[in-house]
């Protein structure tokens, strides 16, 4: 793969990929890990003519992820200490809006299939069709979960006192 090329998909994606795995495994040092062999896997296997290097990545990202969690074996895994500060400056570049910030800590009380969903679709702005192809979904199935977790974020969100109005 040309440098170029592997340089613009990093300035492009790795801030979006690392919120998408940082909201999987909630550890910063992990998603950065994840996030850095995803862009490894980048360089060793795309084919130049890859047309949707975007839902590629996320799907690597994802199965990564996945690959870890199992050989770690651990269902998700907190990180129990409070985020540095350069952590903290990190997360508050990606999520930057009090907003967002806002609808991404709710979305942590969500369970994993929903809040992925939602992760894909708010923060990564990946449409439903987009979203299928990377999680092995159909479309309809990726509708009813992201209708069903908007649902359970509204509730979420009023039941802490986040003013929806």
């Amino acid at each position: 793969m040309d440098k170029h090329i592997l340089k613009q998909l990093y300035e492009s994606y790795s801030r979006e990929i690392f919120l998408y795995l940082f909201s999987l495994c909630h550890s910063v040092s992990t998603a950065e890990d994840l996030m850095q062999e995803t862009f490894l896997k980048a360089i060793l296997s795309l084919s130049k003519d890859h047309t949707n290097m975007r839902g590629w990545l996320y799907l690597v990202a994802r199965n990564l992820y996945f690959n870890y969690r199992k050989k770690h074996k651990m269902e998700v895994f907190y990180e129990t200490t409070e985020p540095s500060v350069s952590e903290q400056e990190i997360l508050d570049q990606i999520v930057q809006d009090d907003k967002k910030r806002m609808l991404y800590q709710a979305m942590n009380q969500m369970d994993e299939r929903k809040r992925e969903v939602l992760v894909l679709q708010y923060f990564s702005g990946m449409s439903q069709k987009q979203i299928a192809a990377t999680l092995n979904l159909s479309p309809e199935n990726v509708r009813i979960l992201a209708y069903r977790g908007k649902r359970e974020l509204r509730r979420i969100m009023e039941g802490n006192g986040y003013d929806l109005s």
